[in-house]
C-alpha cells in the first residue's frame, strides 16, 4: 500500500457512500422512532379520553346517587315535619274535643243523670254507677263495665269524626274543601 493522497481520494467514492448510507439510514430511524412517538401519543391521548371519559360518567354516577340520597333525606325530612305538624294539630283538636265535652257536662245539670239513665238501659238496673275521677260516669256489673268518663267520652267524638280530621291538615282548594 502506498500512504498518498491518491489512495485517500480513491476510497472517498466509498467513504461518501458509507456516510451517505449511514446518514439515510440514520433519517430512517430517526423517521420510523417518529413514527413510534406519534403512535405512542396518539394511543397515550385516546387512553386518556377514555380516562376522562370513564371518570365523567362515574363521577355523573356518583352524582346521580348523591343527589338521589339527598332528595330521599330532604323527603324524610320534610314528611316528619308534615307528620308532627299533623299530629300537633291531632293534639289541638283533641285537647278541644275534651275541652268541649267537659263544658258541656259541667253546662248541663240534666248531663250527669242522663248518663246514668244510659247505663242502665246498657247494664240493667243493678248497675253500680259512680263519678269518674276525670268527670262523667263509670257503671258496673259483673264481667261488664261501661266508661261514660270525659275522656272517654271525648275519644267517642273523636271517633265520631274519624277520617275527617285529616281534612284539617290537607290543602284547602280555594272553595273550602279539602283535595284529598
Amino acid at each position: 500500500m502506498t500512504g498518498g493522497t491518491g489512495d485517500t481520494d480513491a476510497l472517498a467514492p466509498v467513504r461518501a457512500e458509507l456516510l451517505r448510507a449511514a446518514r439515510a439510514d440514520a433519517a430512517d430511524t430517526v423517521a420510523a422512532a417518529c413514527r413510534d412517538a406519534d403512535g405512542v401519543l396518539a394511543a397515550a391521548r385516546a387512553e386518556a379520553a377514555e380516562l376522562l371519559a370513564r371518570a365523567a360518567r362515574v363521577g355523573a354516577e356518583e352524582g346521580t346517587a348523591v343527589a338521589a340520597a339527598q332528595t330521599a333525606r330532604a323527603t324524610r325530612a320534610a314528611r316528619a315535619r308534615e307528620l308532627a305538624a299533623q299530629g300537633e294539630a291531632y293534639a289541638e283538636l283533641s285537647r278541644r274535643v275534651a275541652d268541649r265535652v267537659r263544658d258541656r257536662y259541667l253546662a248541663e245539670p240534666a248531663a250527669a243523670e242522663a248518663l246514668a239513665e244510659r247505663t242502665r238501659d246498657l247494664l240493667g238496673p243493678d248497675a253500680r254507677i259512680t263519678a269518674h275521677p276525670d268527670g262523667g260516669l263509670l257503671a258496673t256489673v259483673p264481667g261488664r263495665l261501661v266508661d261514660f268518663g270525659l275522656p272517654a267520652l271525648a275519644r267517642r267524638a273523636l271517633d265520631r269524626i274519624g277520617s275527617e280530621a285529616a281534612t284539617l291538615w290537607r290543602p284547602d282548594d280555594g272553595e273550602g274543601r279539602s283535595d284529598g
